[in-house]
């Protein structure tokens, strides 16, 4: 296992125990925050959710990621305002839970394989991030098709967000590498 991009940026007499908590709190905050950033977009508004739960895989690595992403779903179950919809447990059963836990898989998916050293290029940082979003588009779909039916959920729970994951896998694929050539 190789260092994180998280490692190779903070790296100094901060115990690790103290590091870690705070990149947790600090990437949680961020996640909470990226589902409230509204960008207008074609055919629905872009929310920057999945690119902040794939750059936190690809910074933080699997463990850190699947922790980060862990406690925003701990404080959004909570009530804390951390969802699109707002907060509570209700969320968590309702139409978007899929993608939520889509979130968790997403981040241990991609910190795993940034773990072992992709995402240093644009090309491996493309696999990683296409590889993500997989899987929380597909958790997402399969979620909502229990309640709406495959069809349903294809067209619109995936078609409308296609253009928008291109343009945020495009923006994280320039960049990690670009923040590994800084570190």
């Amino acid at each position: 296992m190789q260092l994180t991009l998280a490692d190779k940026l903070w790296s100094g007499a901060t115990t690790n125990l103290v590091k870690q908590a705070a990149l947790v709190m600090a990437g949680s905050l961020l996640l909470a925050a990226s589902a409230h950033v509204k960008v207008p977009f074609w055919p629905v508004p872009m929310t920057m959710q999945t690119f902040v739960v794939l750059m936190i895989g690809a910074v933080y690595g699997r463990n850190l990621a699947l922790a980060t992403v862990a406690a925003y779903l701990v404080e959004g179950a909570a009530g804390l305002p951390f969802f699109a919809a707002g907060g509570g447990l209700a969320i968590l059963a309702g139409p978007t839970a899929g993608y939520l836990f889509g979130f968790l898989v997403a981040a241990g998916l991609v910190g795993h394989l940034a773990d072992r050293g992709l995402g240093r290029n644009i090309a491996t940082a493309a696999a990683i991030f296409i590889a993500g979003d997989i899987a929380i588009f597909v958790c997402g779909v399969a979620w909502l098709s229990t309640i709406t039916g495959i069809g349903a959920a294809i067209a619109g729970g995936l078609v409308p967000f296609l253009l928008a994951e291109v343009v945020k896998i495009a923006l994280a694929c320039a960049l990690l590498p670009w923040a590994w050539r800084r570190a």
